[in-house]
């Protein structure tokens, strides 16, 4: 019997701007970079709601306990996380998303068979999520690398998330990239008087969205409307797309891409759907992205 260090490695995919595996969200930036190499489930570039979230590398307690916790409910429901693999506020990041067995990715300022820091998490996120970059196979971790790679970061995301930032801070650099591209920034609220705030603070005063909960930042960020404080769902189901997306998963238990076939509906939106009727308590993400009805629909209902 083999062990998991018996495995053939993993060989670098390359990926040329404008292919199919391209990532559609990097057309839509400023500077983006003609080809990427990644490591992993490459399907995670396929459309689909996301955000990064990123921060310092000497997080507080408090922060990297938020970052989990962000990583952790943003994925639960969906979204792909998506960061810089850095000690800190990333690496929880990306912890928080594969702990709740969800879809995250890493930008790296280093070649995808080079990858900075080493560890295993970068294992783990290279066998269940992805690793990207623009820099070819062989190429080692540089310091002007990563200020580069944070456009990739928020380019690839719908909105950037900081948690715990200095004044300067290279978390400041990926905010002010997501704002040139037009993406949402939002923020962490922490203690006023502690350095890991000051670049938090600093950018809710040049506009980014304080936030406190990932239920907060959905229903901001996506219009999803919870029915109740406490999350109790409503009596009746939806109607439109979301009725015929719930009756699709009466008896089944069905993944994404199985469900946006069936509806003849683009995976974004019907993923998108799915987020919308899990945070409502209508259906249920289970073990390999399969998704299943949370209770029973009324007979007759739409």
């Amino acid at each position: 019997m083999h062990s998991p260090s018996d495995a053939q490695p993993q060989v670098p995919l390359h990926i040329c701007r404008g292919g199919a595996t391209w990532p559609r969200s990097l057309t839509q930036i400023p500077s983006p970079p003609d080809e990427l190499w990644a490591l992993g489930k490459t399907e995670l570039l396929a459309e689909r709601p996301s955000i990064a979230i990123v921060g310092t590398r000497s997080p507080t307690e408090y922060g990297r306990s938020q970052a989990l916790r962000f990583g952790a409910g943003l994925a639960r429901v969906g979204m792909c996380v998506i960061s810089g693999l850095a000690r800190g506020i990333d690496s929880a990041a990306h912890q928080g998303a594969l702990e709740v067995g969800g879809a995250t990715i890493a930008v790296l300022g280093s070649a995808v068979d080079q990858p900075w820091p080493r560890g295993p998490l970068t294992s783990q996120v290279a066998r269940e999520g992805l690793l990207l970059s623009e820099y070819p196979p062989g190429t080692g971790a540089r310091r002007h690398h990563f200020p580069m790679r944070n456009r990739l970061i928020s380019g690839l995301a719908d909105a950037v998330l900081v948690v715990e930032a200095a004044h300067a801070s290279g978390s400041l650099i990926t905010a002010h990239w997501a704002a040139d591209q037009g993406r949402d920034v939002y923020v962490v609220p922490g203690r006023v008087d502690h350095p890991m705030a000051r670049g938090c603070l600093r950018l809710i005063r040049e506009g980014a969205t304080p936030v406190g909960s990932p239920e907060q930042l959905l229903e901001d960020l996506w219009g999803f409307q919870l029915t109740s404080k406490s999350g109790t769902p409503a009596p009746a189901p939806p109607g439109g797309g979301s009725g015929y997306l719930l009756r699709a998963l009466e008896g089944e238990t069905l993944c994404v891409d199985e469900l946006a076939q069936r509806l003849e509906r683009r995976v974004d939106a019907t993923l998108s759907l799915l987020v919308q009727l899990e945070l409502e308590g209508w259906v249920r993400r289970g073990p390999g992205g399969l998704y299943g009805l949370h209770r029973p629909l009324p007979h007759g209902e739409d």
